[in-house]
């Protein structure tokens, strides 16, 4: 693969970031596109043919940049849509949803497993599958926090209204007897240490990010040469757009990411894909 081919990550907005930061770690020289329709976030709550659309919206744009894999840090748009993405593009597409259910797997010693995700992603039980898929036995229990990614859009996630929040939305997981939770929305890592606070220390908080660079980096196989020693290499210029306030998500996104991040605006256009 070409180093000057670029990695694009998409999502409904800012929790991509969390893909984002962990392929950067994992794979350092590579070029990262990332684009979040912050405009329209969230898509937890909108029809499947919506999240479609947007979908198609974003991967349409991203594709302008030559690129040699798409990697689709929503969980949302995974459960909804990722077969239909593989379909249409001639490259390696990664969602989110496989690697979480992996990462959980490995971490539960109890076999009871939790997911927090949007109301979609809870819905179509996505995670369910992909969990049992890999272990029969568990026992999973999905509830959907509709109230979790306006949280972290608005730059709230450090508040005592985000505590209150987490607290009162994970109320009905108290009494069940779960040892690992998985975080099945890219925007939740913003909130794991309210999550966790809430949740206690005997429960695993799982985010995909990890495992889904891990298996991006195995997908796209060995990578170029190292460069001799003592030779200066140009870091890669990432490249971050939002649909949204360009200026919000610069704020968030360096905090985050610990880097400065220049963030562009771009209005999506309409979607070329007909399904």
């Amino acid at each position: 693969m070409s180093r000057e081919r670029a990695i694009a990550v998409i999502d409904s907005g800012v929790g991509g970031l969390t893909v984002a930061r962990e392929v950067m770690r994992q794979l350092p020289e590579e070029r990262i596109v990332y684009l979040g329709d912050n405009a329209r976030c969230p898509y937890g709550s909108k029809s499947p043919d919506e999240i479609r659309t947007y979908s198609f919206q974003m991967i349409d744009f991203v594709m302008k940049t030559p690129l040699k894999a798409l990697v689709i840090a929503c969980n949302t748009v995974t459960a909804v849509a990722l077969e239909d993405v593989r379909e249409y593009l001639p490259l390696p597409v990664i969602g989110v949803i496989e690697p979480g259910a992996r990462a959980a797997v490995k971490a539960t010693r109890s076999g009871h497993i939790g997911v927090i995700g949007t109301e979609t992603t809870i819905r179509t039980r996505a995670y369910e599958r992909a969990l049992l898929r890999v272990r029969p036995d568990l026992t999973v229990s999905g509830l959907a926090c509709p109230a979790f990614v306006p949280l972290v859009e608005n730059h709230m996630a450090d508040t005592e209204e985000a505590r209150r929040v987490v607290r009162e939305t994970l109320l009905p997981l108290a009494g069940e007897e779960l040892d690992t939770l998985i975080l099945g929305c890219t925007h939740y890592p913003l909130l794991a240490p309210v999550i966790q606070e809430v949740m206690g220390d005997r429960v695993t908080l799982i985010s995909s990010a990890e495992e889904t660079a891990r298996e991006l980096a195995e997908l796209l196989g060995p990578q170029p040469a190292a460069v001799p020693s003592g030779t200066r290499v140009a870091a890669p210029e990432h490249l971050f757009v939002t649909s949204g306030d360009p200026d919000r998500f610069r704020s968030i996104a360096e905090e985050w990411l610990g880097c400065r991040v220049q963030a562009e605006q771009h209005s999506l256009l309409e979607k070329t894909y007909q399904p």
